[in-house]
């Protein structure tokens, strides 16, 4: 059986580990899940991978990682509904 990862694990092997309190917060108040945050923060790494934040990285990383949870949420649920008896 797999150990489950912790958030910093992610975020430290993404290179945002600083702005975890921040990824967190936002993901309070948005009401997002875990799973929804390993999902953005993976997809938020992609795209600094192709567009790294040249100014204000705190406030880049804000915009996208908001983007990422939402596409998150949303391929979650789409996966979800098509495997309906699948647990995560």
């Amino acid at each position: 059986m797999y150990k489950r990862l912790s958030l910093e694990y992610y975020f430290a092997g993404t290179g945002f580990s600083d702005l975890l309190p921040l990824a967190l917060q936002m993901a309070r108040e948005l009401h997002f899940t875990r799973e929804e945050m390993i999902e953005a923060i993976c997809k938020v790494a992609d795209k600094a991978r192709m567009y790294p934040p040249t100014r204000n990285r705190q406030a880049w990383f804000a915009a996208v990682f908001r983007e990422k949870l939402l596409e998150a949420r949303a391929e979650i649920m789409a996966l979800k509904k098509k495997y309906p008896y699948n647990r995560f």
